[in-house]
C-alpha cells in the first residue's frame, strides 16, 4: 500500500503512526514523511540498529535479546510496543532483520521479523523469508512490507 493512502486511513480513523526500524534505518519513515502533510498522522520514528539502542529508546529487554536474539520475532514486539510506550502515536510498526550480505545457517540473509502494536489490541508479530536477494533489495522489500502490514491494520 502507498504512503499516502496510509496516511489518509489513519487520519480517517485518528490514529498516529510511529515506527521502530533497524534493518530498514528508517526507510518505512522516510516513505510516511515523503508525503506532504504527513505531520499530522506521523508522529515519530526509533532507528535502533544496534541492540543498546533497542534497549535505551524502546525499552526492549536485554533478556530478550539474549535469549532470542535481535532477529526474532520477540524483539520486534518489544520494539512496536516500545515505539507506542514512548510516543504519542496509536498505531507502531517495528521491522529487525538481516538485510546482509552475510547471515548464518539459523538466520540466514533476508529473513525480517515484523511487529504492530495498537492500543488497546494484542501485539501481532510475523517473520518474513525475502532470500538472499542483496542487501538493497531486501531492505525495499522489507520496507514495502511494513507498509503493507500499516495499510493492513488501517483497514
Amino acid at each position: 500500500m502507498k504512503a499516502d493512502e496510509i496516511l489518509r486511513r489513519a487520519r480517517f480513523w485518528g490514529l498516529t503512526i510511529a515506527t521502530a526500524e533497524s534493518c530498514t534505518g528508517g526507510m518505512i519513515a522516510a516513505a510516511l514523511t515523503d508525503v506532504a502533510g504527513s505531520s499530522d498522522v506521523f508522529d515519530r520514528g526509533f532507528v535502533t540498529y544496534s541492540n543498546a539502542a533497542k534497549i535505551e529508546m524502546l525499552g526492549v529487554r536485554a533478556e530478550t535479546l539474549a535469549a532470542h536474539g535481535a532477529v526474532s520475532e520477540p524483539v520486534a514486539r518489544e520494539m512496536a510496543e516500545g515505539a507506542l510506550a514512548a510516543s504519542g502515536a496509536g498505531l507502531a510498526v517495528a521491522v529487525t532483520g538481516i538485510a546482509g550480505p552475510g547471515g548464518s545457517e539459523r538466520k540466514p540473509e533476508g529473513r525480517v521479523c515484523f511487529a504492530l502494536a495498537r492500543q488497546g489490541t494484542p501485539t501481532w508479530a510475523e517473520t518474513v523469508e525475502f532470500g538472499a536477494t542483496g542487501r538493497a533489495k531486501v531492505r525495499k522489500a522489507a520496507t514495502a512490507h511494513g507498509l503493507a502490514l500499516l495499510g493492513a491494520a488501517l483497514e
